[in-house]
């Protein structure tokens, strides 16, 4: 199997994706087109994540969640906290 060698460069890119991807989705939830609760495969399209970065992000405690009968849930109000308790503003100036 061969070997990829993953850059900081590489994981700035990602995270940026992610965030972009994440905004998109709040900004749909701030116009009334998505539903306060979402399931796991909703959260991974939305956020084109896999479902073993969506599990990390259960794991390590980065993204509440709540299981009823078996099924994940995750509150989209949760998410946007989450966004805003973790917003990285940078210095144009330097």
């Amino acid at each position: 199997m061969p070997t990829s060698i993953i850059t900081t460069d590489d994981l700035r890119e990602f995270k940026m994706e992610l965030l972009d991807d994440i905004k998109n989705l709040l900004s749909k939830q701030s116009k009334g087109k998505l539903k306060r609760y979402l399931k796991s495969s909703e959260v991974m399209d939305l956020l084109q994540i896999s479902p073993g970065t969506l599990q990390n992000l259960r794991i390590n405690g980065t993204l509440p969640y709540t299981k009823v009968g078996g099924i994940i849930y995750y509150d989209a109000e949760e998410i946007q906290n989450l966004m805003t308790a973790n917003r990285v503003n940078h210095d144009l100036n330097s």
